[in-house]
């Protein structure tokens, strides 16, 4: 897996059990969910931090 995959659960809270009009009102909830984690800057890379990842300064 790559560590962007490890976000999918993050992203998919929102959605999770819910019925969306259309495909609009989805790309709003996931829209809004992802400005929400942008709020929480700690949960990303508690989700993608591997050991062996390259780190980048």
């Amino acid at each position: 897996m790559q560590p962007a995959e490890h976000l999918w659960p993050l992203t998919n809270e929102a959605i999770a059990n819910t019925y969306f009009e259309d495909l609009d009102a989805l790309d709003q909830a996931l829209a809004d969910r992802c400005c929400g984690l942008a709020d929480e800057p700690d949960r990303i890379p508690a989700a993608t931090w591997f050991h062996w990842w390259p780190q980048f300064a």
